[in-house]
């Protein structure tokens, strides 16, 4: 490939200064601009980027971008080619160490900066993996499927059916864990599935993923990658959990049960809070703290109860002032057969959504009630209008999450066709903690900012 070729994903106005001053994707640059001197690498853009900033690569590894009318002017003083290439090296295996295996589902599982280049290189075969972490030898004998290829957003029934029944296979055949590597926004709802459907398995299933890619020097991947590992190697719980970082800092990272976690922020490296209860456990370069100790716990058979079926006609609504009855109508004439509604306060809709409601309970559709405000429990004996829904044959589900609730009446309706009692009293049996007899009392802490408490701990933290 020839320099001319090496304007990937730049447009006017800034093709023309690019071409102008002889720069290139991959030139080592130092642009003045109206802000100051910066040097760096220029970065390609994708089709989708805007067409007004160039993008740099400092040496810090942090990304920059310039907007093309505060640029004054541009010197090439190197050229580095990228190679998206992994040097892979032999993953090493001793026969004293548990076996893995990790499962993909899209994305970068692991990824590795090529600091020649500045290219960000993914990872996934054993050799690439020890090559980019060479840590996680020291934690397991690893090996690696690929099962598909697709954004977070992406994933849904059709590969929660199919991620299911890879993990009852991977118990069978004598694998002491393992790890799924996922997109983080919608870990939660693929960990709520597997919950319900790899039931009893005799060894630790640990999602991860990662909020910063690894050409970031904050990125968490290496880290989540290492500590998730861990906990299927050598952890005690038995169960389907996700792996992330804990606190904002790379002190430990926690583990949540996978139907009482939820991605909380966009961007934080700690993303990823356990609702309604606290987390299972923390792990760290030491080991694994389980700070809970009602977990099922690592056996060493290999019997394991896959469920893996999913009607996807289902429906999670967030009811929001002024919602009418069309809305719940439409889904009726479309064929769903459940709702979940996120409700107000203590489990409410307006009278408004009542015809629909009870149109629903009359062609068998069920209708469940969860919160918007996650935490808490459905009280609806507490005001006439929970009453009143109630009476519509709405079924409150205490403190399940919403999300929890839509991915289980997606499993209840796959686990009972056309038989709606049978999938009430499933949705109000809990399976995996997703419904839970009380909240723990230390629970809801809100580290609220700029309070007295916090601020003094801060300062005490901060000496």
């Amino acid at each position: 490939m020839t320099k001319t070729d090496l304007y990937k994903g730049y447009r006017e106005p800034l093709l023309s200064l690019m071409k102008k001053n002889d720069v290139v994707v991959w030139s080592e640059i130092r642009a003045r601009t109206r802000e100051g001197v910066f040097e760096g690498l220029v970065l390609p853009r994708s089709e989708t980027s805007d067409a007004e900033h160039l993008v740099l690569k400092l040496t810090s590894g942090y990304n920059l971008g310039l907007r093309y009318d505060t640029i004054e002017s541009m010197e090439e003083i190197g050229y580095r080619e990228a190679h998206y290439k992994v040097p892979e090296k032999k993953f090493p295996f001793d026969p004293a160490k548990p076996k893995v295996k990790l499962f993909g589902t899209g994305g970068t599982i692991a990824s590795r900066l090529d600091y020649r280049t500045g290219a960000v290189i993914p990872a996934f075969s054993p050799g690439e993996l020890y090559g980019s972490v060479p840590e996680l030898a020291d934690v397991c004998n690893l090996e690696t499927e690929k099962l598909f290829g697709v954004f977070s957003e992406n994933m849904g029934p059709e590969q929660y059916l199919v991620l299911a029944e890879e993990c009852g296979k991977a118990i069978r055949e004598g694998y002491q864990g393992i790890v799924i590597g996922h997109g983080t926004d919608t870990m939660h709802h693929t960990s709520a599935a597997l919950s319900y459907m790899v039931q009893d398995a005799p060894v630790p299933v640990v999602m991860v993923g990662s909020q910063r890619s690894s050409d970031r020097p904050s990125s968490d991947a290496a880290r989540n990658l290492i500590a998730a590992t861990r906990a299927a190697a050598h952890g005690d719980i038995a169960e389907v959990m996700v792996c992330m970082f804990g606190p904002t800092s790379d002190r430990y990272n926690l583990l949540h049960r996978g139907t009482r976690v939820r991605k909380m922020h966009s961007s934080y490296r700690s993303t990823f809070r356990t609702l309604g209860d606290i987390p299972l456990a923390m792990v760290n370069d030491e080991g694994i703290l389980p700070l809970k100790d009602d977990f099922r716990r690592r056996r060493d058979d290999r019997d394991v109860d896959v469920r893996a079926v999913f009607d996807d006609r289902i429906s999670l609504q967030y009811y929001y002032p002024s919602m009418k009855a069309d809305v719940i109508d439409g889904l009726i004439d479309r064929g769903y057969k459940g709702i979940v509604i996120a409700g107000t306060g203590l489990g409410h809709v307006n009278r408004l959504v009542y015809p629909a409601l009870r149109r629903a309970r009359a062609e068998g559709v069920v209708v469940f009630m969860t919160l918007q405000t996650l935490w808490g429990f459905v009280q609806m004996h507490v005001y006439e209008t929970g009453r009143e829904i109630l009476e519509l044959g709405v079924v409150p589900l205490a403190n399940m999450l919403p999300e929890a609730a839509f991915i289980k009446l997606g499993w209840a309706l796959g686990m009972h066709p056309d038989r709606p009692d049978a999938v009430r009293k499933l949705m109000t049996t809990p399976i995996a903690h997703e419904i839970l007899s009380r909240e723990p009392h230390d629970g809801y802490l809100v580290f609220q900012g700029g309070v007295p408490e916090i601020k003094g701990f801060l300062e005490q933290e901060w000496k």
